[in-house]
């Protein structure tokens, strides 16, 4: 493919495959919008590459004549144009899904080019902020907007983030019928797995108040955390309201809504908590992840892992 030339057009028999992968995806493998997204752009990413290195747009029958080779020459391609190990490695991942599942279908080996390996990169470490930090962050959040029914409804948010370890998009996904809130709620996450998350009457009390000064009525229906026009309240606007917060506080970059999360479980275990119980609250499949989350060595992770088996 020629410097400058324009990406050929996807055939219409690989769309009608990537629709109905990515349908599948959604509907069996229960993916939010974003990861749908993700994917697409991987996909396409992929198969304008392919058009490009045989010079014709990539048919189901083109995928089962890859091999290591060309796998390779998209993943030198994609490093070339910027692309960083951590995405290169999601859009290899998701491409050798795709092709797996085009074999099922279609009937063709495609071993030679599952057999291509993944970049190796860093995981990099979460950041969690220190307990005064956090302290101190969900008190100035209280005064951080001149509408005051705004800063309560940001101290509220970042309350539930940091008090009961929910991810961003489960406590802006709450509606008007959760409220109000037991002593403990059930928060449906990743792949629809539900759990129970203790409620500190803190977060309660923090909800109460930005109810209380909210202009829009509390519906069932509706979300609980409303935006300025009344709608459903976006993520990036929590990001910003941190992005404002660590400036005044003088915080790293690191000190992101989703470290409040990281910071919930660092904190939780300091005090003593058990990371079995640390990985139920926060809703991780794998004990690993709660170990990266928390930053526990491996030998108190294999200290837990033989607590809980019951061949230990």
């Amino acid at each position: 493919m020629t410097g400058g030339a324009e990406p050929l057009a996807l055939a219409p028999a690989m769309a009608d495959n990537l629709a109905r992968w990515l349908d599948s995806e959604r509907a069996t493998r229960d993916r939010s919008d974003h990861t749908i997204r993700a994917y697409q752009a991987d996909l396409l990413a992929f198969l304008a590459f392919l058009g490009g290195y045989h010079g014709t747009p990539a048919l189901p029958a083109t995928l089962g004549q890859l091999t290591q080779s060309d796998m390779r020459a998209f993943a030198a391609a994609e490093r070339g144009r910027g692309l960083s190990a951590r995405s290169l490695a999601r859009r290899l991942s998701a491409t050798r899904s795709f092709i797996r599942w085009m074999s099922d279908r279609h009937g063709f080996d495609a071993s030679r080019a599952l057999a291509s390996r993944s970049p190796k990169f860093t995981r990099s470490l979460p950041r969690p902020l220190a307990p005064d930090q956090a302290e101190a962050l969900l008190e100035i959040a209280g005064a951080a907007h001149p509408e005051a029914w705004i800063a309560a409804r940001d101290t509220a948010v970042l309350t539930l983030l940091y008090g009961c370890g929910l991810r961003i998009s489960e406590a802006l996904g709450l509606d008007g019928a959760d409220w109000p809130f037991r002593e403990a709620l059930t928060i449906r996450g990743k792949g629809g797995k539900e759990r129970q998350v203790p409620v500190l009457p803190v977060a309660r009390q923090a909800i109460a108040e930005y109810l209380r000064l909210c202009p829009y009525p509390l519906e069932p229906a509706a979300a609980l955390f409303r935006g300025a026009r009344g709608g459903r309240l976006n993520p990036a606007l929590i990001s910003a309201a941190m992005r404002q917060l660590r400036q005044v506080m003088g915080l790293p970059p690191t000190a992101t809504p989703h470290a409040l999360r990281h910071s919930f479980a660092t904190h939780l275990l300091a005090a003593g908590g058990d990371l079995r119980t640390i990985q139920e609250l926060l809703g991780h499949a794998s004990l690993s992840t709660t170990q990266v989350y928390t930053g526990v060595d491996d030998a108190r992770l294999l200290e837990t892992y033989r607590a809980a088996h019951p061949r230990a």
